[in-house]
């Protein structure tokens, strides 16, 4: 039996490159005071999100995987497994091409990527969607990545699951209701459905969810941070407030967590596949 403590963020990052790795390094390094083996940052924490103003596109700064800044972010975590989001460019057949990618290093390599399957809204002015979900191996067990909007299908979690992911590290940049806000963050709907799809992912494959999310604002968005770990049962086992901080959680078990929750009721086992329809989307309105 391994105890496993992890951490996931709620942090502002915006295209200062200088100012995201110094808030980096000291959530990395404040997690490590923690014994955090594995630490989950937000969606973008390198250079900023896709946009500043909607219908305004500015586009952020772009890497590469095998590039400085992800080695730079590498050598940060040390023996640490950390998630962690930019803008990707890679090569493609009209001459590049950008994608919301999550990275995940530790021991100064890159162990998975994830790009963004999911776009919502314009964001495909910006990026262009990935087409592959891939759990992965890593010293702290099986885990798989996603994107913000990709948390909202389930079919996407449930993939990673059924590949043996064990924890499922949602990046996110996921803000306020444009239309209607409301006053506190903790009782808008946008709120209420990232905290939503955050425990309905976990206790519908009885996996454990390290949520991070950006904080404060970048252009026209106000994002709602709220940063949580999950349980397998879909019970928080630690959660931010709307602004800055770490939601710490240390999971005596992770084996014996998921049994235990498989043990009963078990969506992710009692699958039924025989009687499903294949998945097709709706006709647009």
């Amino acid at each position: 039996m391994t105890p496993l403590t992890i951490a996931a963020t709620s942090a502002p990052f915006g295209r200062d490159l200088e100012e995201c790795f110094t808030r980096i390094a000291t959530l990395i390094e404040e997690a490590r005071a923690a014994g955090v083996g594995l630490l989950v940052l937000p969606e973008a924490c390198l250079g900023g999100y896709v946009e500043t103003l909607h219908g305004d596109a500015e586009w952020p700064p772009a890497f590469t995987v095998d590039g400085p800044e992800v080695q730079r972010v590498a050598d940060l975590a040390g023996d640490m497994v950390v998630c962690f989001g930019m803008a990707e460019v890679t090569a493609g057949e009209d001459d590049t091409m950008v994608h919301n990618t999550a990275v995940c290093v530790s021991g100064g390599e890159v162990l998975g990527v994830h790009r963004k399957v999911h776009l919502p809204l314009d964001e495909d002015r910006i990026t262009r969607p990935g087409d592959e979900l891939a759990a992965f191996d890593t010293p702290v067990g099986r885990i798989g990545m996603l994107i913000c909007y990709d948390k909202a299908f389930p079919e996407a979690s449930r993939t990673l699951a059924l590949q043996g992911a064990q924890i499922l590290c949602f990046l996110s940049a996921w803000p306020c209701s444009a239309t209607n806000a409301a006053p506190r963050l903790e009782d808008d709907r946008q709120y209420r459905r990232s905290e939503l799809w955050d425990r309905a992912r976990a206790a519908e494959n009885s996996l454990i969810v390290a949520s991070a999310n950006q904080s404060g604002t970048f252009g026209a968005l106000r994002f709602i941070g709220s940063a949580r770990v999950i349980g397998p049962g879909g019970d928080p086992l630690a959660v931010t407030s709307t602004g800055e901080g770490l939601a710490i959680a240390t999971v005596e078990d992770v084996d014996a967590a998921l049994t235990r929750a498989r043990r009963a009721l078990s969506p992710i086992r009692d699958l039924r596949p025989d009687v499903y329809a294949t998945p097709a989307p709706l006709a647009a309105a």
